[in-house]
């Protein structure tokens, strides 16, 4: 016979698979006399809770926490936000915490509005988000599963939540500087300022520096790197600068790749500066002076809040911003 699984019975009552389990788990949100009909139904159809029982863990316990990760971020590469999923995995099993990633597909992000199946085999007790997802699908998961929720590289205010944010506005600003003090002074930026809430923060940096600087900035020096479905590719402007200021590594090797087709050293012509010291899977170092960003303080400090939300229900939530350094490699030349 086959095992009766909490979607089965969520089924049968017209409820969510995450409303079975909280009544269950014997949490709130859910009335009583839903939670009766659950827990009738569940007897009726014969469930049979996990080794142990289903019950609220304490902090002796495994929690189990999800991972989610938008399919845009994961489409062509090993990419940081991957990256940073194995340093969170690692530390949640020091932690003795369980994780299970999903990646969410463009049209559940985008139309669908769906809960990843994974979540709902594994009826995680917390959620952590990688990078930045549609603002509508959060609502949506915060509605419909009601668990303790962090976001790492992502803040809206709108969810006011716990997050986690590497510190792209003033690590810019420091990049764009370093530029300004070894003599450069006509700068142009890289990166779809519209693609996401990170790329907006680092060149709203970038432009502080040159603002303070007394510096303008041609249209034609802000280039994208990507287009709107997340296709990767820079296009060098008609009247060089003296140096790029890219929103990530990946962008400065493409324009670095797009200087020398054209017939233009690195560092020797121009300068280009990255951000995230994060080399590409298979790709050879180029030596980017670039913004490390501190992963395990990030992924760490994620962690610890979401522990905290399933320890102490109601806790008072903020957006943490991590710093990071500067690291000198071969791709900046002084005059």
């Amino acid at each position: 016979m086959q095992k009766v699984r909490l979607a089965d019975i969520a089924q049968k009552l017209g409820v969510s698979t995450v409303t079975v389990h909280n009544a269950l788990c014997g949490r709130k949100g859910v009335s009583e006399a839903l939670r009766e009909r659950i827990l009738q139904a569940a007897s009726e159809m014969g469930y049979e809770a996990p080794a142990g029982g289903v019950k609220k863990k304490d902090a002796q316990n495994a929690w189990n926490i999800g991972a989610l990760i938008a399919e845009n971020f994961l489409a062509q590469y090993e990419t940081y936000y991957w990256k940073l999923y194995q340093e969170f995995a690692k530390l949640a099993v020091e932690k003795n915490c369980n994780t299970v990633v999903d990646v969410l597909k463009k049209e559940a992000e985008r139309r669908t509005l769906e809960i990843p199946q994974a979540f709902l085999e594994t009826e995680p007790d917390a959620i952590a988000v990688i990078g930045e997802i549609d603002i509508r699908y959060i609502r949506m998961l915060k509605s419909r599963m009601q668990v303790p929720m962090v976001y790492i590289d992502f803040y809206n205010h709108e969810i006011a939540d716990d997050a986690v944010v590497a510190d792209n506005f003033y690590g810019m600003c420091q990049m764009t500087e370093l530029l300004f003090e070894c003599g450069l002074e006509r700068l142009a930026f890289v990166g779809s300022v519209d693609a996401s809430a990170s790329i907006m923060d680092r060149y709203l940096g970038f432009m502080r520096a040159m603002i303070a600087r007394h510096r303008t900035v041609p249209p034609e020096w802000v280039i994208r790197d990507r287009d709107e479905m997340g296709k990767l590719g820079v296009e060098l402007p008609k009247h060089m600068p003296q140096g790029f200021v890219c929103n990530c590594d990946l962008a400065a090797e493409m324009v670095i790749d797009k200087l020398e087709a054209a017939g233009y050293r690195a560092p020797e012509d121009i300068s280009v500066v990255g951000f995230d010291n994060f080399v590409l899977k298979g790709c050879r170092e180029r030596g980017i002076t670039t913004y490390e960003i501190d992963r395990k303080a990030m992924v760490k400090t994620a962690l610890d809040k979401l522990i905290k939300q399933l320890r102490t229900p109601g806790r008072k939530q903020s957006c943490q911003i991590i710093s990071g350094q500067i690291r000198w490699k071969n791709s900046v030349r002084k005059i």
